[in-house]
């Protein structure tokens, strides 16, 4: 189990945030790998948030398990193995100053994209698109979703335009990243990161990660979420900014 205090400091409310995303505070779970970035490698930060994504995601496919797209998974799904491979690659292949600054870089692209939804924009692919945009937007999200958790902007660009009800939408957004999750697993195990020191990590979060899912589900329903939304996003970019400096310096 990892010792170190500051690692704590940074890793309990990166999950607690995890939570609260599952819990209905969409979206705002995407800060957790840079936080967690900041005090480990980013390819072990990915591989503690992994498991405890996994125990996430089974409450909500079973929540939502009648309702979803098959259309969209099947064209979706093949891009984002794909873009999982690369984002494999790139972590086995460069040194991890390198996969901090791409981290650093998703993390505000991420942030900017989201504070521009805010603000009534809207970056999506035309509802007419073909199956093969929608593989593409698959791969760049399997890849995102690989480097940083952070999967789900590009897909939602493609299938926001798709006009699934509002379960439907739920429900597949649900099982696709369920999926994506899964489908990392060969590659964290084979970069070597599910380590007896990484998984009792894990164990000891767990409890974190359960009750915030809890406490986001209870919120939600209680807190004007357009400001807290706004404030960790705002965080975001920061955060990233540091992981770049953080990158440039130690690569």
């Amino acid at each position: 189990m990892i010792q170190d205090p500051i690692f704590y400091a940074l890793a309990v409310p990166a999950v607690a945030l995890m939570g609260l995303a599952k819990g209905g505070f969409s979206g705002v779970g995407a800060v957790s790998m840079p936080l967690l970035a900041m005090a480990v490698s980013p390819v072990q930060a990915a591989a503690i948030l992994l498991p405890i994504l996994i125990v996430q995601d089974s409450v909500s496919v079973w929540a939502f398990r009648r309702d979803w797209d098959r259309g969209v998974l099947m064209v979706m799904l093949p891009g984002a193995a794909a873009g999982i491979l690369l984002g494999y690659l790139l972590a086995a292949k460069v040194s991890a100053a390198a996969v901090l600054g791409v981290l650093g870089a998703i993390s505000i692209l991420f942030a900017l994209h989201r504070l521009w939804i805010a603000r009534g924009g809207r970056v999506q692919a035309p509802a007419s698109s073909p199956p093969a945009v929608g593989v593409l937007f698959g791969v760049v999200s399997g890849f995102t979703s690989q480097i940083a958790h952070a999967g789900g902007p590009p897909f939602q660009m493609w299938v926001m335009p798709r006009g699934l009800t509002p379960g439907a939408l739920v429900g597949t957004t649900a099982i696709f990243f369920a999926a994506v999750n899964w489908l990392k697993v060969p590659a964290y195990a084979a970069l070597g990161q599910f380590t007896r020191e990484n998984l009792l990590t894990v164990a000891v979060l767990l409890p974190v990660a359960i009750a915030s899912t809890f406490a986001g589900v209870w919120l939600v329903r209680r807190v004007q979420a357009e400001r807290f939304y706004t404030l960790v996003y705002l965080l975001m970019i920061p955060v990233g900014v540091q992981l770049i400096w953080k990158a440039v310096t130690t690569g």
